[in-house]
């Protein structure tokens, strides 16, 4: 049986306003799921993700940034004064990824070499690579370190040796050669007196394995099994843990490669990495949520622990010998030479460190590290990755080279690996994985909230319409009840109870 004609409004408007709150509610449940399986449908390693070409051949456009700390007061550091430098820089070069060797393995994993090519900046860098600059002879100064303990008849030979070959405690050389690396007869005149002391041959530089090369084989899960495990390390070099440090934990492979990491991040959630480049694994923590060009983003930074000492921080006792806290010595996987890694101008570090050498001026926004991660996919949006290299010198008694230089750790240089997503690359990945799920999003709560106004409305008109309806009705008398009868002669104001008595005469 049809409604009423003016029934059909409130009914109309009430069923699409349920219609529309239902259909809200649905997304409301289901849109999470539909999102999560996209989610992971994309992000793991699997030629047919959108994420793969992104994985396989990085389309990021990363740069290297170095910035070196020249000397300057070489020969007064050599009868004890306090080291003075000063920075010079940026030398920027433009830094190509790519995957090459990649096999598919049936228990979920993936194994892959990615190499590294840097070409040389001279729109962006604050000089060019042959610039000289004065920087310690880290041969010379490092071997003088790895030699401490042989006989003093034997220091005193290698040191006039290398008084021969003109080498002294502080060298004068140009930005590509320290960088990638110079032809230098004293590697093989150290190996001749100490066989096996520097254990390489050809030029030497301080990222001369850097350039053209792979940094190792690296095996990960795709997460094909399960979304938790993607990118995960299973092996390096076929390593499910290095031999570098003193103590398990410290030799522990975690994490990722450094690339990417697993998706749906919550604030409690770390980024960790194996960084064969520091021969360790590393953790990053949150410290605050953001937006990169649109794309909501979890920031991760570097703990003060990352290189405390055992003393400040006892895990990292398996990183000792150490000396004070915010470096590390990284001796035990560069050939036992006295090298250490830091943040940038010992930014974190102990304050003995920034005295001891004069012409640092640590700070968090130049010489922080950070990772801005899209904590729905785990893929970094924007980074800068900063590490400073430093040598350990001092007076070695029989290297008359040493002079009387006093015990201190000297910055060599520091180098930033910064990328952010942009271009085609960030349209595609703010279309598919944040602009589309936003709107659906919106349209869900839209909906509910449409659903319920119409909803409302239609009650309103209801209500309306039923109150209209009854003031329009007359009022039918009762049948039962008769009207009382009145005369020409009748007062207006007659008591009604009088009125009621001659009635009930009459019957």
């Amino acid at each position: 049986m049809a409604a009423p004609a003016g029934r059909r409004a409130p009914l109309a408007l009430g069923l699409t306003g349920l219609a529309c709150a239902l259909f809200g509610l649905v997304l409301l449940v289901v849109l999470p799921g539909v999102v999560r399986d996209q989610v992971i449908k994309n992000v793991r390693i699997d030629p047919n993700s959108i994420a793969f070409s992104m994985w396989k051949d990085v389309p990021v456009p990363f740069y290297l940034s170095a910035y070196f700390f020249e000397v300057m007061n070489p020969k007064e550091i050599r009868l004890g004064a306090r080291p003075v430098v000063n920075q010079r820089g940026p030398y920027v070069y433009r830094e190509y990824r790519y995957k090459t060797n990649i096999t598919f393995h049936d228990n979920g994993t993936v194994s892959f070499l990615e190499y590294r090519r840097f070409y040389f900046q001279p729109d962006l860098s604050d000089g060019m690579e042959e610039d000289y600059i004065v920087v310690p002879n880290i041969l010379v100064m490092g071997a003088a370190i790895m030699m401490e303990k042989l006989p003093h008849f034997l220091k005193v030979l290698i040191s006039g040796a290398l008084a021969g070959f003109g080498q002294d405690a502080f060298m004068n050389r140009t930005v590509g050669e320290i960088m990638w690396g110079y032809d230098d007869p004293l590697i093989d005149v150290l190996n001749s007196f100490v066989p096996g002391l520097i254990p390489f041959k050809g030029k030497f530089g301080l990222f001369v394995d850097f350039n053209n090369s792979n940094t190792g084989l690296f095996t990960v899960y795709t997460g094909a099994t399960d979304i938790k495990q993607i990118h995960i390390v299973d092996t390096w070099n076929g390593l499910k843990k290095v031999n570098y440090w003193r103590s398990n934990e410290c030799n522990m492979i975690n994490g990722t490669s450094g690339e990417m990491w697993p998706p749906f991040m919550t604030p409690s959630s770390s980024l960790e990495f194996y960084s064969p480049d520091a021969c360790r694994s590393m953790k990053l923590v949150y410290e605050q949520s953001g937006v990169f060009k649109g794309v909501p983003t979890y920031r991760f930074v570097a703990p003060k622990t990352l290189f405390a000492n055992g003393t400040d921080y006892p895990p990292n006792e398996g990183f000792c010998p150490c000396r004070e806290s915010g470096i590390q010595n990284v001796s035990t996987c560069r050939m036992n030479a006295p090298v250490f890694i830091s943040h940038p101008h010992f930014y974190n570090a102990d304050p003995a460190l920034v005295d001891a050498v004069d012409g640092l001026h640590p700070n968090k926004e130049q010489h922080g590290l950070f990772l801005d991660v899209h904590p729905v996919t785990g893929i970094p949006m924007n980074c800068s990755i900063k590490l400073q290299l430093s040598l350990y010198i001092k007076k070695v008694s029989g290297i008359s080279q040493t002079g009387q230089i006093n015990p201190v750790v000297l910055p060599i240089l520091w180098f930033a690996e910064s990328g952010a997503i942009e271009g085609s690359v960030l349209k595609q990945f703010y279309t598919n994985l944040v602009l589309i799920p936003s709107v659906l999003e919106y349209v869900q709560y839209i909906c509910i909230g449409l659903g319920v106004a119409l909803m409302l409305a239609a009650i309103v008109l209801e209500v309306k319409r039923q109150r209209h309806a009854r003031e329009k009705s007359p009022r039918e008398p009762d049948p039962q009840t008769k009207p009382p009868r009145y005369s020409e002669t009748t007062p207006l104001l007659q008591d009604a109870s009088k009125t009621n008595q001659n009635d009930a005469a009459e019957a």
